[in-house]
Formats: structure tokens, sequence, C-alpha cells
């Protein structure tokens, strides 16, 4: 399997890390920690040397309670380091984001994928975007606006409501010309999901990446409150451990790409449990 991007053919041979890099001041995690850009490409190089496949940043805090950020503010925020990271580095670069105006910078900076949590339903043109850009697309499955999609009313079935609104994000942006090889998925740990629904969504990892087999899944744990909650309401930058071992389950499972914060750990929890996978 590849990862077809404006300006490369990703193989997924292997596991692949995104590694996070949040140019926000109120990131759950790292707010505030890389909003310059000399900091933000010190963190990108750091990462690069850690092993990282993909960077992913994003100037607009998806947190539970953050605001919405005007487009032209996120514009200033995540322009300038894709094009800094993207003139410096040989490394594929993902926007994070719902808004055509912001991706449409980040890729005339340099990006190469968009990544969208909305699943086109906050802003389908993104798909247009991809589409004449031939940048990879990840769709991921989310509830509600951005005010609400941490506060909505569970449903009773969370993974068929996955995987009817993941079936219809591909729909959609196959309709406006974006190819097959170009989409990842993601099932959106956190967002719209009770602490029940997201270990059941990562324990049934197995079954919605064999449904959805043409298609890289990319899981995003990292750090996220419902491994706080197990660990006894462990603060953020205590939850390595638990990041480490949701990674390796659903890289076990079929997740083609894991999205985190510790890249270098990540990286070495995954060579190693690749080396002995290899001698099964």
């Amino acid at each position: 399997m590849f990862w077809q991007t404006s300006r490369r053919r990703i193989s997924l041979d292997r596991p692949l890390v995104m590694g996070i890099l949040n140019v926000t001041p109120d990131s759950f995690s790292d707010g505030g920690e890389f909003v310059m850009s000399e900091e933000a490409l010190k963190r990108a190089e750091r990462m690069i040397d850690d092993g990282v496949d993909i960077i992913d940043i994003g100037g607009e805090s998806t947190r539970p309670g953050g605001a919405t950020v005007d487009p032209e503010v996120e514009v200033q925020r995540t322009e300038p380091v894709v094009q800094a990271i993207a003139k410096r580095f040989d490394i594929p670069i993902s926007i994070d984001t719902t808004k055509w105006i912001v991706a449409k910078a980040a890729i005339d900076a340099g990006a190469e994928i968009i990544n969208d949590i909305s699943g086109l339903r906050w802003d389908a043109r993104l798909a247009d975007l991809a589409a004449n850009t031939e940048a990879g697309l990840i769709l991921m499955h989310s509830r509600g606006n951005f005010e609400t999609m941490h506060s909505e009313p569970p449903v009773a079935d969370i993974c068929a409501e996955l995987r009817g609104s993941l079936t219809v994000s591909i729909e959609t942006a196959k309709k406006r010309g974006v190819r097959k090889e170009q989409i990842a998925l993601d099932i959106g740990i956190g967002f719209g999901k009770t602490f029940e629904q997201n270990l059941e969504l990562l324990a049934k990892l197995g079954s919605i990446v064999s449904e959805f087999k043409s298609y890289p899944m990319l899981v995003g744990t990292s750090r996220k409150s419902f491994i706080g909650k197990i660990l006894g309401d462990a603060p953020p930058l205590e939850r390595l451990g638990g990041s480490l071992a949701t990674a390796l389950i659903v890289v076990q499972r079929g997740a083609k790409i894991v999205r985190v914060h510790d890249v270098k750990e990540t990286v070495a929890a995954l060579a190693v449990a690749r080396e002995i996978e290899l001698r099964d």
C-alpha cells in the first residue's frame, strides 16, 4: 500500500509516525511552545532527527473548550512555518485545518497533505483543493460543529456512526475529483466519543480497517484525556506510557499512521515491535 501526495508516493510497508507541531497558544498539551517560526523550525528539526515520517502543522486548537480562529490569523500562524520547514527539509508536511484558505496557503508554501478533522463536513472545497493539487487528504470522523464537537450527546452505536460518516466523506471527496490513492482515514479518537466509545473503537479497529481496506488508517491517541483517566487523571505530560501502549495496539490492529507528540519514543517502540513481528 502507498499514499499519494502532491510531492511523493509514500510507502506504507511499515507504520508511519506523524509528528504534531501545534503553532497555537492554547493546544491542550503543547500550546504556546512553538508559536514563533524559529522555535517551530527547531522542533521540526528535532522531530526529523528522532525519525518522524510526516510533520502535521496546526494553527487552531481543537481541544475541548477551544475557540475558533479567524482564517487570516490561522494563515499567519501556519504559512511561515510550513514555508520554513519545506525550504530546509525534504519531509512530507501536513496542514491540520478545516478551512480552504488556510489549506491553500499551506499547500502553496510547501505542504502536501490536508488533514481535515471534519471529514469535509464544514468545507467541502478542501476536496476541490486536494483534487486540483493532488495533495493527500485525511478524512477524520467527528460529530457536530466546531463549538459542539466535544459535547455532542453520545450515539448508541459509535461503530455504525463512524462507518456511515466516513463512507459519506469518501464519497464526497471522490465526487469532487480526489483519487482513492490520495485519501487516508482517521477514526477521530476524542471527537464526539465517550470514554467507553474511544476504547471500543480502539478494540474494534481491526474490523474497521478491514472494512476500509483500500485506505490507510491514521489513529491519534497521543496524550488524550481517555489515557489520563485510565492512569488516575494523569496530566497530558504524564501520559507517555499510555500513549505508547495505544500506538502499539493500533498498529497491531492495522493502523498505518500514528499521530503523536512524542516522536522519539514512538519511533523506538514501533521499531522494537517490528523486529519482533518479523520473526513471528
